[in-house]
């Protein structure tokens, strides 16, 4: 559309950006220099101009079904967003697409599967303390104390791009400004839109005279501020802290890094790096704070996090500046000012009465479609067996629970410690029964699960479209492999779910979708993995247990849906061949 016919010489043509690998291969067989210009607006910039009212923002937001979502992570090798994030569920990592970080790009659309939805009209819901009176408790709070400035006070601030990680050198160095302080500021930029590392070089003294550099030397930082725990524990953020004279202030939420894209397994717990920097200044100084769950609850945004995080130094005394000049310099600024000024206490509350603020923000953090996970294996058990009666009926269920016994039987027989073996072949052998055809994908889509992620998420009159790529009626694309996606509007899809009735049609000469090549193979998995776990079972002593453990759990990498899921499927199977050979030897 931004181009005219005209625009550019004969011998030019102009593509969608879904063309562009078609593109490329055309143009390899060209002899002689060829060139592509990929026009489009920066992501992050284009979410900055949007804030601003300068950017064009489309009335359209993107949402994951959780319970349908598979966890392949195709979504995030289509698009190499970083706003696509995993959420663990009891049954496994899924994807969920952080609304504060969405750029509205939609090329996660591409990914090829029918857990997506478009929200169409409606607002991130605004979420506030419901009968609680904010201005009452902020008013109570304990006046907040200001570091002392004995020597040059260094705050380094470590997070990723597009965040606010520079406002907040910028809002304490105007408060110091405000104050009559010196001050001095250092940053140092990344790439925004693949949460790059940004670091902040705040120093404020009593003059500007005392200040000979903009640098934070190494061991020479007072506070730590690490908005983003991975940036913080870098080798320039670890680099800047001493044990003798460094606090630590800490978000523990792991925002996804670049490897997440194409490493659906990457780990994502904050528990080792949380380790090395106690490590670093010890256990006194360093405080770990929930501080993107907690804005995200009480603020309804997650960019709220890194003025949360402030005003816990600020509560603890690690701000070498006032309040009320604090406060001044977010007026000065200009956005988001009441966010940010209740940011700023929500996080002092947070030091002041850490229970009462987990409390009101229990109540609206947003919970997975799923229930917490299981604890126990009878609980694991139990739940699939709900699941598996609703998914075919009773009789299929039980199937499940017997093969499960029989694995608890064997490994108590064994005389091993534990059940491992029982874990896994709950989990997965569930995993290759509750097999996501057409009738359990609009069953999951026609539960009230998605419904209630829709109402935590978003308020207003908005309508839905559904995106599906219907395998069995609809052409593959030569180039790649896949059925186009349809955008689907409530009515039709409405129809559509008058599929999930029709469960009694599984694996009757009637069931239709059974007939791809794809979908035959899906059902082979789970005889193939019953046929397997009998040869385990049969040879399964203390000493090759961790071997029939690693086989069981195999189907954990096999995800997706039709190509995508074949894919893995290939790669799993060669791990099998070579895991199984090993324990035949053991």
């Amino acid at each position: 559309e931004k181009y005219a016919p005209g625009t550019f010489p004969a011998g030019v043509t102009v593509h969608d950006r879904k063309m562009l690998d078609v593109v490329q291969k055309d143009l390899r067989e060209i002899p002689g220099v060829t060139a592509i210009l990929y026009d489009q607006t920066c992501a992050a910039e284009a979410r900055r101009l949007r804030k601003r009212g300068d950017f064009p923002d489309p009335d359209r937001r993107i949402v994951i079904n959780e319970a349908v979502c598979e966890g392949c992570g195709d979504c995030s090798v289509q698009s190499n967003c970083i706003s696509i994030e995993p959420v663990e569920t009891e049954f496994g990592r899924k994807r969920t697409i952080n609304q504060s970080s969405c750029n509205k790009d939609y090329s996660c659309l591409e990914g090829y599967c029918p857990s997506f939805a478009s929200v169409i009209g409606g607002k991130i819901r605004k979420i506030e303390a419901t009968g609680v009176d904010a201005g009452s408790l902020f008013a109570g709070l304990p006046e907040a104390p200001v570091a002392p400035l004995d020597q040059p006070f260094n705050i380094f601030v470590a997070g990723i791009g597009g965040t606010g990680v520079i406002t907040i050198g910028a809002l304490v160095g105007m408060a110091a400004h405000l104050e009559g302080k010196g001050v001095s500021l250092l940053d140092v930029t990344g790439l925004a839109q693949k949460n790059g590392a940004v670091a902040s070089h705040v120093r404020v003294a009593r003059t500007a005279e005392e200040l000979h550099s903009t640098r934070i030397p190494a061991g020479g930082a007072d506070l730590a501020l690490g908005c983003d725990i991975v940036v913080a524990t870098g080798a320039d953020g670890m680099q800047k802290l001493s044990p003798s004279r460094t606090t630590a202030i800490v978000n523990t939420h792991v925002a996804p890094t670049a490897d997440f894209a194409t490493n659906a397994d990457l780990d994502m717990s904050s528990a080792g790096m949380e380790s090395r920097i106690t490590a670093a200044v010890g256990e006194a100084r360093a405080d770990f704070v929930e501080a993107t769950k907690l804005a995200t609850a009480l603020l309804g945004d997650a960019i709220g996090a890194n003025l949360f995080l402030v005003g816990y130094a600020l509560q603890k005394g690690l701000i070498p500046v006032g309040l009320p000049a604090l406060e001044r310099a977010i007026e000065l600024n200009g956005r988001s000012i009441d966010m940010n000024k209740r940011a700023l206490s929500w996080g002092r509350f947070a030091v002041h009465d850490p229970e009462k603020v987990r409390e009101l923000a229990a109540s609206r953090v947003r919970d997975s479609q799923a229930k917490p996970k299981a604890e126990t294996l009878e609980d694991l058990i139990a739940r699939r067996v709900r699941f598996l009666t609703e998914y075919q009926d009773e009789k299929y269920a039980r199937r499940y629970a017997d093969k499960v016994e029989q694995v608890i039987a064997a490994e108590r027989a064994i005389g091993a410690e534990g059940t491992p073996l029982a874990e896994a072949v709950a989990r997965y052998l569930f995993k290759l029964m509750a097999v996501k055809d057409e009738f359990e994908v609009m069953r999951l889509w026609s539960s009230d699960g998605f419904q209630r992620q829709l109402d935590a998420e978003f308020e207003g009159n908005y309508k839905l479209q559904f995106h599906l790529a219907p395998q069995l009626f609809f052409p593959r694309d030569k180039n790649t492999g896949r059925v186009r996606k349809l955008n689907i509007d409530r009515r039709i899809f409405a129809v559509l779910k008058v599929l999930r009735h029709f469960k009694f049609l599984r694996h009757s000469i009637l069931d239709v979708f059974n007939a791809t090549a794809h979908r035959k193979r899906e059902w082979a998995l789970l005889a193939e993995y019953e046929t397997t776990l009998d040869e385990l079972l049969r040879e399964l002593t203390p000493g090759n247990r961790e071997l029939a453990v690693e086989i069981a759990s195999l189907p954990e990498h096999i995800r997706g849906f039709d190509t995508v899921k074949d894919a893995q499927l290939a790669a799993a199977k060669d791990k099998e061949a070579e895991l199984l050979d090993a324990f035949r030897r053991a």
